[in-house]
Parts: structure tokens; C-alpha cells; sequence
């Protein structure tokens, strides 16, 4: 079994904010923008759990530009897709039936106070996992017909043969409460990265001897604590 950890969702750097996480630990996941405005899912028209469209969590004088943006909608937890064209992701066409794709994402308090932080959002047990061309016409419209790349076909076409695709079976979610996996470090040179807590490094270790929890590259679980991992994520609400 592999369990590997992938940041997504919006936030400050891509987006403009964080996803908003809720005084009794409910959050909503707010998906990235999508840049070429393909979808027809903006912040203005597509609602969160919590019944407010995503444009109300903008900071106000924003919220009018964010009602018209487009929504990158990827991972989606309706029917447990996510693609990515990126060569970052390309490893993930490596999962197997069984494995764990754990997501997670950068909030903040939104009428409590909460300083940005990341955050375990959910995870899909993999189903199928790989590139596009490995995949029918027949698995792609019933496996992968409400991914981003694939419900876009122009796109589809664009991207085929770099587009890893990973479809989660029912025993995926999203969380309904957040659980914090990170912290913010300031470095000797003045930035700020976010480290995983001592905390959740005994569950999931250091990646290696990375620890770091920026976007983009997928971080996986040592061998020898998979195990631990798949059974702590698998226990969460």
C-alpha cells in the first residue's frame, strides 16, 4: 500500500484566499481558479456545505470580480476525480487499487479567529489511477466524465498523453472537519514555509527528510508507516 499527501485547493498564492474554516471545525473546500475561464462553475453561481456561494468568502471589495471568475473544480468529491497535466504529478500515475491520495489545504478562520494554517481536507482510496491514453473512451465517460479535463474535450485533447487521471472508490470523502497537518516556519532568510507538525510527523514522517509542505510536488508516506497513516486517515470524520 502507498499513501502519499497532495496540496490543492485555493489559496493566497493561487486565488487570492484561503479556504474558510468554520468555529466548530467545519471548513469549505474552495477550488483554484481556472485561468482559461472554460467552466461554467464561477464562485458567484456554485455554492459551499455551509449554503453560501464561494464569492462571499472574498474579501468584499473583491467579491463582485469573484462572482464572475471561473472555478478550476479539481479533485471534485461528487464522483472522486482529480487530474493534473503538471509534470510534478506525474508519479501518481504510479497508485494502485488500494492506495491512498490525501489531500490537503490551506485555511483560515472565517468569522473566528484562526490563523492560516494547513489542513487534512480529504482522501480518495484509489480505484484506477494513470495517463489518459491508458484509459477507454468508454472509462473515460463513465469513470472520468466529471473531472476538469476530461468534461472539457478541447482540453482533453490539448493534455491526453501528459494527463495523469486518479478516480477514488466509494470508500472516499471529504472531511467534515478539518484536521491541522501543518505550521508556518520563518526561515533565516525571512520567508515563511509551511513543516509539517510534530504531531502529524509522527503519523506521516518527513517525506524523505523533507518535512516541507509547500504546493505542488506530492509527498509520500515512508513504507514502514503506511500503514499508520492509512489507518489514521481512514479514522477521521
Amino acid at each position: 500500500m502507498k499513501v502519499v499527501l497532495l496540496r490543492v485547493g485555493i489559496d493566497t498564492g493561487c486565488g487570492g484566499i484561503h479556504s474558510p474554516l468554520f468555529r466548530d471545525g467545519t471548513f469549505e473546500f474552495v477550488p483554484i481558479p481556472d485561468s482559461r475561464g472554460l467552466d461554467e462553475r464561477t464562485y458567484g453561481n456554485s455554492k459551499g456545505r455551509a449554503g453560501r456561494v464561494f464569492a462571499e468568502y472574498f474579501p468584499e471589495r473583491h467579491q463582485e470580480k469573484a462572482r464572475l471568475q471561473a472555478m478550476h473544480v479539481d479533485p471534485e468529491f461528487e464522483s472522486f476525480t482529480y487530474g493534473d497535466p503538471t509534470p510534478p504529478k506525474r508519479n501518481l500515475s504510479r497508485l494502485k487499487p488500494g492506495d491512498l491520495l490525501v489531500f490537503y489545504s490551506g485555511m483560515e478562520g472565517w468569522g473566528c479567529v484562526a490563523p492560516p494554517a494547513l489542513y487534512l481536507t480529504g482522501f480518495f482510496c484509489v480505484k484506477l489511477a494513470g495517463f489518459a491514453p491508458e484509459f477507454s473512451g468508454d472509462q473515460l465517460s463513465t469513470e472520468f466524465s466529471q473531472n476538469f479535463h476530461v468534461r472539457h474535450k478541447a482540453l482533453l485533447k490539448e493534455q491526453r498523453d501528459i494527463l495523469v487521471l486518479v478516480k477514488g472508490n466509494q470508500k472516499s470523502r471529504l472531511f467534515r472537519k478539518a484536521h491541522r497537518l501543518g505550521e508556518a516556519i520563518r526561515r533565516e532568510n525571512g520567508s515563511v514555509w509551511q513543516f509539517i507538525s510534530p504531531k502529524m510527523e509522527k503519523i506521516f514522517g518527513r517525506f524523505g527528510g523533507i518535512g516541507s509542505l509547500q504546493r505542488s510536488t506530492p509527498r509520500w508516506v515512508e513504507d514502514t508507516l503506511t500503514a499508520r497513516a492509512a489507518d489514521f486517515i481512514e479514522s477521521l470524520e
